[in-house]
């Protein structure tokens, strides 16, 4: 689930082809960036093609988003995997390979919060869409990228693929793979960018296509 950082980075703001240095540096997020990130992700993904619209009342979207980011993000804080840029502009979170998004105990309280802070209609189409992302995730052992996302008033700077290829230097030293799904064609340029090829699709109940993007281990370093 990537959102639009609406940029790329230009020549003078790069170190090399995977680092970017359009942020001035990117750490590891604790607890206390939670409320920071929440708020990234509810800007960045507010007019997402697919998660926009899954909270359809737009006078209560950032309510329920800020809600359903905040599943994701604490439950994801359980590995060393979220990142945050210095200056908050964007945020990641991954998955390591075998990991699951969600503890035994979120998820079986996952529907009953999603009734509670929308209905049950939004909460079944929200479950339906989740049930794709996690059939068409490979078997093979990867890093997953979950969420990706610049908030609004950073976009354009190239944050979010600095952040972006940051992480992926990391996944590059541990000689593994990364797998994420694009929600917006617009973004799959960008990806491929910096080693991600188009793995496969599918098809929200909207009619909504998700293009899936798998990096292999050690890709080369592209432009």
């Amino acid at each position: 689930m990537v959102a639009d950082d609406s940029s790329h980075i230009n020549a003078g703001q790069r170190t090399n082809p995977i680092v970017g240095s359009a942020v001035s540096s990117v750490r590891v997020a604790t607890p206390s960036d939670i409320d920071g990130i929440i708020e990234i992700f509810t800007s960045a993904f507010f007019e997402d093609p697919l998660w926009g619209p899954v909270f359809p009342d737009v006078t209560r979207r950032a309510t329920q988003a800020d809600a359903f980011w905040r599943q994701f993000v604490t439950s994801a804080l359980r590995y060393p995997w979220t990142f945050v840029t210095e200056r908050g502009q964007s945020a990641a979170t991954w998955l390591p390979p075998g990991s699951d998004e969600f503890t035994a105990e979120e998820e079986d309280s996952f529907e009953r919060f999603l009734v509670a802070i929308a209905d049950q209609q939004i909460a079944d189409n929200i479950l339906a869409i989740l049930e794709l992302f996690a059939e068409s995730r490979p078997s093979e052992p990867h890093y997953y990228l979950s969420l990706l996302g610049t908030h609004k008033d950073h976009r354009g700077h190239g944050s979010g693929m600095a952040l972006l290829r940051e992480n992926l230097a990391r996944i590059d030293a541990l000689g593994a793979p990364a797998y994420l799904e694009s929600t917006n064609p617009a973004n799959n340029q960008r990806y491929m960018s910096v080693g991600f090829r188009p793995h496969g699709s599918f098809t929200i109940p909207s009619g909504h296509t998700v293009t899936t993007m798998w990096r292999p281990a050690n890709s080369p370093n592209f432009q």
